[in-house]
């Protein structure tokens, strides 16, 4: 049985998280007392959010909500990602490069087997495009190419294409035509998202903590870990 004060209180909690994505004690000190020391409202907001086909978890002291991966509703469609990180006539080229370019840069940064799976502190956006063009380059070049690409899902030869498509610049541009200008979009859009920090006077990406906790306690659990190094080949190693 669940009181009244219960179903407020979580109800309050769940708009809350509806709002700003992450609840933390220093920020809503009540709130998160009432998520962390009473286990009937923790249970009405985490099936709260299942109705709405999302989760909550908390990770290091702070309450995430986390959408389920069809839920367009809280997140985002394919659509919606095409328009935000491709140019205006994209194709699903486009979007398949922008999905890459994103899991190439969480390989980059949460790569270790240690206590912590985040092995660097920062790259540079010069650095990280040379690392795509390489990754790239790398997976057109794999034995049996096609029965690769089968396996892990991941077009190298269009999505290599579509890379080299794109022009370079030697100054900073926010052009989405560009090399330089594709990776800001995806770099802004992360940043909008709490994941990333990007310097552009220091041309440094640095990731948040929110990103460090989804890594370590939901994204790369077993299963999605083997999943993620089997898709850009790297399973041999």
């Amino acid at each position: 049985m669940y009181t009244i004060e219960d179903i407020n209180s979580s109800d309050k909690i769940f708009y809350y998280l509806l709002q700003n994505g992450q609840l933390s004690e220093d920020k809503e000190r009540e709130l998160y007392r009432m998520y962390s020391e009473s286990e009937e409202i923790m249970n009405l907001v985490k099936k709260l959010g299942e109705n709405c086909r999302c989760r909550v978890e908390k990770y290091s002291g702070v309450i995430y909500i986390i959408p389920y991966e069809d839920n367009d509703f809280l997140g985002y469609s394919k659509g919606e990602l095409k328009k935000l990180l491709c140019k205006s006539n994209c194709n699903d080229k486009d979007y398949y490069l922008s999905q890459f370019v994103i899991l190439t840069l969480l390989v980059e940064f949460y790569s270790s087997q240690g206590k912590s799976s985040k092995c660097r502190d920062f790259i540079k956006s010069g650095e990280f495009l040379n690392i795509i063009s390489a990754r790239l380059k790398q997976g057109v070049e794999k034995e049996n190419l096609e029965e690769f690409q089968d396996r892990t899902g991941i077009a190298y030869t269009n999505i290599l294409e579509r890379w080299e498509a794109l022009r370079s610049s030697d100054k900073q541009t926010k052009a989405k035509t560009t090399k330089e200008g594709f990776i800001y979009t995806i770099l802004n859009f992360l940043e909008k998202q709490g994941l990333i920090n990007y310097i552009e006077a220091d041309d440094m990406i640095i990731t948040t903590s929110k990103l460090d906790n989804f890594m370590d306690w939901n994204i790369l659990n077993k299963n999605n870990y083997e999943r993620v190094v089997k898709a850009l080949g790297d399973d041999e190693n």
